[in-house]
């Protein structure tokens, strides 16, 4: 033991500190399904992984895809020819047809409304690597940035653990819910400033992990304006912006940004504007790493560009890829489809919780629900949400993710992943749910009754006292024969 603290010792303040965010309910549920992971034959009692935001929902889609073009992969017999120029291809610029094809594709998921340039697409390890490397472009440690509440419990770890930057939440609450204000963005924007932080960005996720909700367009220019004017940078995560199956339809900053830099009665700088994008959530492909940074910034794109090298994309997985979304058929029926199932099991999950009386906050993208708990709750504390939280999973075997690791200002919410499991899955998921609450409503009016009747005999046991004092004053003095208790209530029980 002694040598294994000497080595601790000998670790960096990055590897040592407690920044990563690990030791959060959002990751630690991920450990009890690890522990226990349901099976629906090998260990039906086990743990539903309900707190991973993945989309599995139309992978068949893809893979009807890849067997009617075996010419996309470099490891099959059709596509070896060009194994070895893709295998020794290593400019961290990237495939040119691979960041054509994503610029395309973003554009076709914002319905073609803007257009993106290839040559601004910088390529990092997931949506995760592309956040980090701009975060070390735009922020020295200390720097502040400030983010909506509710927001995604990785952010600690992706933009501030190894940066040094800080978080500066805006508090959303669930009276409009969650809705940014301009009230809410300059009371942060102030709070930092007396705490002597130097607030360099607003970041925010459209749509949004965890509500599942997009913004209007009147939001982002309010947004835009604010960053003009206090000259601070806007990023935008929008990996969730082919998740949309309900309307308002998605509205992205760069069709915004189009629009006012097209208005002469407003500046705006859009070298103060970067999105963030992958093909984790869209597309249902989060083990390829695909994360893309797009700034409107020159210097941005250069220094990102650079950083890249520490997190590339494999060259097989963008010439696959761009074989993929170069095919515009497959594309625009890949979108439509993946839309229709997502709003389908939305809709599935949505009302077998209603069943029970359970809410969720009106949505209409992303893979999972917000979910509102708040009336099983026996206080509005946080106390009471981990109390909540430990019951669902521990007795109900499932992992949902509790509404403080979001780091929502309201104790009750709970985020629910919908689309990383099987039909049957969520049916059992739903039984289950369904059976804790009826387990509930049991105990409750138990607990009612037996407060009931506790009361009853508490006033049994004082009328009793009452009675049996008044007796003995009755019987201690004179009797008038006009009284309306001629005799001891004792007397008459025994005639």
């Amino acid at each position: 033991m002694v040598f294994s603290s000497r080595n601790q010792t000998l670790l960096s303040k990055i590897a040592t500190n407690d920044q990563h965010g690990e030791n959060s309910p959002y990751f630690d549920g991920w450990k009890a399904y690890d522990l226990d992971p349901f099976h629906p034959t090998e260990n039906p009692n086990g743990v539903i992984q309900m707190g991973l935001a993945e989309n599995q929902l139309s992978p068949d889609l893809i893979q009807k895809w890849i067997a009617k073009n075996p010419k996309a992969s470099i490891c099959t017999k059709d596509g070896a020819d060009s194994f070895k120029d893709i295998a020794n291809f290593q400019d961290y610029h990237g495939l040119y047809d691979f960041r054509k094809s994503i610029a395309d594709f973003m554009g076709r998921v914002r319905g073609n409304r803007v257009k993106f340039d290839p040559d601004r697409i910088v390529m990092g390890g997931g949506a995760t690597g592309a956040s980090e490397a701009l975060m070390f472009c735009l922020a020295d440690p200390g720097d502040g940035f400030l983010v909506p509440t509710p927001y995604y419990p990785a952010f600690d770890r992706d933009l501030r653990w190894r940066t040094g930057a800080q978080i500066v939440p805006i508090i959303c609450k669930s009276s409009n819910d969650f809705q940014i204000t301009q009230e809410a963005l300059e009371s942060a924007y102030e709070n930092a400033i007396e705490a002597n932080i130097k607030v360099k960005g607003l970041i925010i996720a459209n749509p949004s992990n965890p509500l599942g909700t997009t913004m209007d367009k009147e939001t982002l220019k309010t947004l835009l304006r604010f960053i003009n004017e206090k000259k601070i940078h806007l990023i935008c995560d929008e990996i969730y912006a082919a998740t949309v199956f309900n309307t308002p339809d998605f509205i992205s900053i760069s069709e915004v940004l189009q629009e006012m830099e097209h208005d002469p009665t407003v500046l705006i700088n859009p070298e103060l504007v970067h999105i963030i994008y992958s093909l984790s959530k869209d597309m249902g492909l989060p083990g390829f790493r695909v994360g893309i940074l797009y700034s409107y910034n020159d210097g941005v794109v250069s220094s990102a560009r650079k950083m890249s090298s520490f997190g590339l994309i494999s060259t097989q997985t963008q010439h696959f890829l761009a074989s993929l979304l170069s095919d515009e058929e497959f594309v625009e029926d890949f979108l439509t489809e993946n839309s229709r199932r997502l709003a389908k099991r939305h809709k599935v999950f949505t009302q077998g919780l209603e069943k029970d009386g359970i809410t969720c906050l009106p949505s209409n993208a992303g893979l999972f629900v917000w979910m509102d708990l708040r009336r099983l709750m026996k206080e509005p504390t946080f106390d009471e949400e981990m109390v909540l939280w430990r019951l669902i999973i521990n007795d109900v075997k499932l992992n949902v993710s509790p509404g403080s690791s979001f780091h929502c200002e309201e104790a009750g919410w709970f985020r629910v992943c919908f689309a990383n499991m099987d039909g049957l899955t969520v049916e059992i998921a739903l039984d289950r749910i369904h059976a804790f609450v009826r387990k509930g409503k049991e105990n409750e009016a138990m607990a009612m009754k037996n407060k009931k009747n506790k009361v009853w005999q508490k006033n049994l046991r004082l009328s009793f006292s009452s009675r049996i004092l008044y007796d003995e004053k009755t019987l201690m003095s004179p009797m008038s024969p006009h009284s309306p208790f001629p005799q001891s209530p004792m007397v008459q029980a025994k005639t």
